[in-house]
């Protein structure tokens, strides 16, 4: 099992994307996005975003659904992508890796509508394979990109739930109920508990862990 172990709460990204999904309200995700370096809107989410008072160093998107009058505001950059082979959140992975930005963390990327959700929540192990580690921040918990082997602090009795992508070959330390070795559906990872301060996960592939917030 590795050695070296994530700490989420700990974790301090180069840059925040906000999607135009559900703005989150739980203390830990909005810390992230105050204390953010960079801030990329998505689009539309800028609205939101800036009717709090607050402003992005960049918004990215097509320009669908963004009002007119903060789309042509002059102190904001506005990167207008009409590529429709991505979304709007990938296009902001992209120009953040494009300056060297190599640990981001996404809010807003779930609720409104599930199809959306499920999409933004898969493209983080797409990702990995970008280079870059991007973690989503809900207002319950975290979802957290997984390649190979990863340990993870924890507290015990946190809720976590695994889904599988494409991995192999699981072994897991410190979950109150035993993975199967082979998760096919992804179900059959959710729902679990944390034992110990922090957990451990050997496999051979890519797969996401939600971690819930204690409070």
């Amino acid at each position: 099992m590795v050695n070296n172990i994530f700490v989420p709460t700990e974790f301090n990204p180069d840059a925040v994307v906000i999607d135009n999904g559900e703005y989150p309200i739980h203390i830990q995700p909005l810390k992230w996005i105050n204390e953010a370096p960079y801030t990329i809107c998505c689009d539309g989410a800028a609205d939101l975003f800036m009717s709090k008072g607050k402003q992005p160093d960049m918004i990215i998107g097509d320009g669908d659904s963004i009002s007119a009058n903060n789309a042509f505001k002059s102190s904001i950059k506005f990167l207008r992508l009409t590529d429709q082979e991505t979304n709007d959140q990938t296009k902001a992975v992209d120009y953040l890796i494009s300056q060297g930005k190599k640990n981001i963390l996404i809010v807003a990327g779930t609720g409104k509508r599930e199809d959306h959700t499920l999409g933004n929540i898969s493209l983080l192990v797409e990702y990995i394979r970008k280079g870059v580690f991007a973690m989503m921040a809900t207002d319950y918990g975290i979802f957290i990109p997984c390649h190979n082997d990863i340990r993870i602090r924890t507290q015990k009795g946190q809720q976590i739930s695994i889904f599988n992508i494409n991995a192999i070959h699981f072994a897991a330390e410190g979950l109150i109920y035993p993975l199967p070795r082979e998760l096919s559906n992804w179900w059959q990872g959710t729902l679990n508990e944390c034992t110990t301060d922090n957990i451990a996960f050997n496999a051979e592939g890519d797969f996401l862990v939600f971690l819930n917030y204690l409070a």
